[in-house]
């Protein structure tokens, strides 16, 4: 015989079994209402109720006795009795559960065929295909997916519903190079506009959705990709009492991240006015060759009076690419997602599997003809890792390389100087992408590497046009607030102060400046040096072959002067290598060398 109490002071509501009732362990026996809650009180185990000792309506105290059950009994070889429906238990999915379901279906690709292949005709993928690809496989948690345009004043909630799913935006967190990396280091925010839904607008509900991811990604210190197609912001959203709405705080949150985490930014298709105006703030831009990025869009600019033009004509991905606009230009998206996971994962850590390059193919980069020019990339492809190479900017500011990479699974930023334009020289387009990159690395912990060869900065009439003094000076600037070590490299040349601005602003900056045997050094270029400081000796002479042989005396006898075994015998620099050795160098010197504590370090938008 057992006993059935009640758990609390209750009110009986409803009898769900009566007298001489078989009964199954866990079935609901009696529903009791207490504080507007309803109670299920269910059956220990199997038997027969033989008592109710409270009517419907009445109310019971706390562990007082509501029914009697007595124990099942089976005689032996019985067959067991068939068990009882379990009352109270529903069949199928519950209708909150199913309304939640059918809901969120809406939001899917799947729930809109026609906007979807609209957009693969184009040769372009949805918002969802992008993240899908972007992040490891189940890892993406969405934020406001039920989110619709806040149009209901002219539209029907079904409409918003089917229309304008997640108005316009697909925000959340998920985890990226999650197989290379701890989950605490492979988190992110991601959130993509999506362009079949108006046109990848700013809407106010996606506004605040970006607002709140932003929150989380400074809170806790989340790297952000931005896929940002679209059109800038919507006119069409009515629900709220707004007039301009330039009160919204999505911009100053998003340029707020700088510096803070690695901001990357993604664009196909059109991305104009507020949409770029975010992609400028991060980072890095990746960018397909079909995009259009620029601050007004076509209609934009013809209300402004500036001509009628198509959308793409406006900002194409060549003209941006070779402006500095993009760092890294791939083919589509796909490529583009593929290039924002490596992108990220040098900000991740180190990884434990690498490939190290021939070391003794370094000794063969530079000519032996100190007048001939090469490509200085092959000796930042025998410097990092096999395949861990990431150029960026390279349409533009073609004097100086700027890579990301990996030395012994370590991530770091290499610079190198281009003798295959302007011989090396700096000019200002050189001197700013330098001067950003500085930045960038800084801001996120990465060492940098630096590979000298330059003549100094670039000088005469047309460059100062350009303003030149200010452009070369950033180079200065960014390298004296360094927090990250620096390491320097001298393949040839290193002449005034375009290589003092190479080396952190002077060879003794650097956690050691080391040159190859091939590098050669002055105050400026010796051909220069020999005309300004021998101009007494050479006009003595006559002019003509005679002349000429002073002069080529002289700078030989300069250059001899200026090479590499000299300077590290007066301690101007700290060792002359084996350029097979240069590895070597830089591992012990990442080994030894430590990053300062970030001191609110920026990234500037250029």
């Amino acid at each position: 015989m057992t006993e059935l109490r009640s758990p609390l002071q209750a009110q009986v509501v409803q009898w769900l079994v009566a007298p001489g009732d078989a009964v199954r362990a866990g079935d609901v026996l009696v529903i009791l209402e207490a504080m507007k809650m309803e109670h299920e009180v269910r059956a220990p185990a199997d038997g027969k109720v033989r008592e109710r000792l409270f009517a419907q309506g009445e109310t019971v105290k706390e562990r007082e006795v509501l029914l009697v059950i007595e124990a099942a009994q089976e005689p032996a070889g019985s067959a067991p009795a068939p068990a009882l429906p379990r009352r109270g238990r529903e069949e199928g999915m519950r209708d909150d559960l199913r309304r939640v379901v059918e809901r969120h279906a809406l939001t899917l690709d799947a729930a809109r065929p026609e906007a979807i292949a609209k957009r693969h005709a184009l040769g372009l993928r949805s918002a969802r295909e992008n993240i899908e690809d972007l992040c490891d496989p189940g890892s993406f948690s969405e934020y406001g997916a039920l989110a619709v345009a806040a149009q209901s004043r002219r539209r029907s909630a079904e409409d918003l519903a089917r229309n304008t799913p997640a108005d316009g935006m697909v925000t959340g967190i998920g985890r990226i190079n999650g197989n290379l990396f701890p989950p605490e280091r492979s988190q992110a925010v991601v959130m993509a506009y999506d362009a079949t839904v108006l046109a990848g607008t700013q809407g106010f509900r996606n506004h605040q959705k970006t607002d709140r991811l932003l929150g989380i990604a400074l809170k806790h210190q989340l790297p952000v990709v931005l896929f940002a197609e679209g059109g800038g912001g919507r006119p069409g959203d009515v629900d709220m009492p707004i007039v301009a709405g330039l009160h919204v705080p999505t911009f100053a949150s998003f340029a707020r991240l700088n510096g803070q985490v690695p901001v990357i930014g993604v664009a196909a298709g059109r991305c104009f006015a507020g949409n770029a105006a975010l992609l400028g703030c991060c980072d890095v831009i990746i960018a397909t060759r079909g995009s259009n990025i620029g601050m007004g869009g076509s209609a934009m600019v013809e209300g402004g009076g500036l001509g009628v033009f198509q959308p793409q004509e406006i900002g194409p991905a060549p003209v941006q690419h070779g402006n500095g606009v993009i760092d890294v230009l791939v083919d589509d998206e796909a490529g583009a997602g593929a290039a924002a996971r490596r992108y990220l994962g040098y900000f991740q850590g180190s990884v434990a599997q690498y490939q190290a390059p021939d070391a003794l193919a370094l000794r063969e980069v530079v000519p032996e003809n100190r007048l001939r020019v090469y490509d200085s990339r092959t000796a930042l492809l025998g410097i990092a890792d096999i395949g861990s190479l990431l150029e960026l900017r390279t349409g533009f500011g073609a004097g100086i390389h700027t890579a990301l990479g990996r030395i012994e699974g370590r991530p770091v930023g290499l610079l190198a100087s281009n003798p295959l334009h302007l011989g090396g020289a700096i000019d200002a387009d050189a001197a700013d992408k330098a001067a950003r990159f500085l930045q960038l690395c800084n801001a996120h912990g990465l060492p940098v590497v630096s590979l000298v060869d330059t003549p100094g900065f670039m000088v005469g009439p047309a460059i100062e046009e350009r303003a030149q003094v200010r452009h070369a000076s950033r180079l200065f600037i960014a390298a004296a607030h360094l927090r990250v070590p620096l390491f320097g490299i001298v393949l040839r040349k290193g002449y005034g102060l375009g290589a003092m601005a190479m080396l952190a602003g002077g060879f003794h900056a650097p956690e050691f400046t080391v040159a190859w045997p091939s590098g050669e050094f002055g105050g400026m270029g010796l051909e220069g040096a020999v005309r300004l400081g021998y101009r007494k000796e050479l006009e003595a002479v006559p002019e003509g072959p005679q002349r000429e042989a002073l002069f080529e005396r002289l700078v030989a006898q300069k250059y001899a002067e200026g090479q590499a075994m000299n300077l590290a015998a007066t301690l101007e620099i700290d060792a002359v290598i084996d350029p097979a050795q240069t590895r070597a160098w830089l591992v012990r010197g990442l080994t030894a060398a430590r990053a300062a504590p970030a001191r609110g370090c920026a990234v500037d938008s250029w």
